[in-house]
């Protein structure tokens, strides 16, 4: 199954990319800000909460860099303007992370610092390998200043375990996910059950260590497992939630809600969707079989 996926992806590629609009559009709020807001304010009606991600990474000069951050310095402010529960996240990389380090501190600053006057919370998105040190490096040290930010770990990465020893102790807010990327089995767990093993022991020692917990993933076993957990350990509501992609099984985000757990929808917009939406199907060839249906159903 894994290689037919992967020769749908690359069959996805080549297609015009009127047709990759198509299905992208059920995982993106539009290119507009305008649209993004649409659609929290259509999440916030059913109480589920939202994280707004301008699209784009790893960008190429500082000019770039700045335009991103000013885009998400408008986001924070349309949050606040429309009164809409959700925070924001970035990727560092489109901050600058690669460019310069303090830069890139500089910028996530701003955003920070704007955040906090909006009481708001800036998530700061988790990237591929090369990254991984820095972006830890960048919370730390934002962390020295900040109370209002918080950081992704991916547990398909077999040091995760330890970044979470280290970043623990100082009570850090996390967003636990797989992890999407593609890299060497020397680094990363490639067994489908080994990684949801230690999504579960990366949990379990996040909840025993009274850190709050983003607990990401649209697979129900994972579900039904940090379920169990909760109740187990009786877990106060306040001190995590359950986030998910938008447009991705919306029937199990709504039973989520439905059962009193505190539910965030991850809402990207922008004009960069083409690229977003290939790279996602690279790193996930299992949505590209999806995709592939959808297209050949359509009328």
């Amino acid at each position: 199954m894994e290689l037919i996926n992967n020769l749908i992806v690359s069959i996805v590629q080549i297609l015009p990319k009127s047709t990759i609009h198509i299905f992208a559009k059920k995982y993106i709020a539009g290119e507009e800000l305008e649209d993004a807001i649409k659609v929290v304010k259509e999440l916030n009606k059913k109480g589920i909460l939202a994280t707004i991600d301008v699209l784009g990474e790893s960008v190429k000069n500082k000019s770039e860099s700045q335009e991103a951050k000013n885009e998400c310095l408008k986001v924070l402010d349309a949050i606040e303007m429309n009164k809409l529960n959700a925070n924001l996240s970035i990727k560092p990389t489109q901050l600058g992370l690669s460019i310069d380090k303090d830069f890139c501190f500089q910028q996530v600053s701003e955003l920070l610092e704007r955040a906090k006057k909006y009481n708001n919370f800036v998530r700061i998105d988790m990237e591929d390998s090369t990254v991984t040190d820095a972006t830890i490096e960048l919370y730390n040290r934002l962390r020295e200043k900040y109370d209002n930010v918080g950081i992704v770990v991916q547990a398909y990465l077999k040091r995760t375990i330890n970044d979470v020893e280290k970043l623990n102790p100082s009570k850090a807010n996390y967003r636990l996910c797989k992890g999407i990327y593609i890299e060497s089995e020397k680094i990363a767990y490639k067994d489908k059950q080994k990684i949801r093993d230690n999504y579960l022991l990366l949990l379990n020692k996040m909840l025993d260590d009274g850190n709050y917990v983003g607990i990401a993933t649209h697979d129900d076993y994972l579900i039904e497992q940090a379920y169990k957990m909760i109740k187990e350990k009786n877990i106060p509501k306040d001190k995590f939630e359950f986030q998910m992609l938008y447009g991705v099984k919306e029937n199990l985000r709504d039973k989520i809600n439905s059962d009193g757990y505190k539910i965030r929808i991850y809402v990207p917009f922008g004009k960069h969707w083409y690229a977003y939406s290939v790279r996602r199907l690279k790193e996930n060839p299992h949505l590209a079989w999806e995709i592939t249906k959808s297209i050949f159903s359509l009328n």
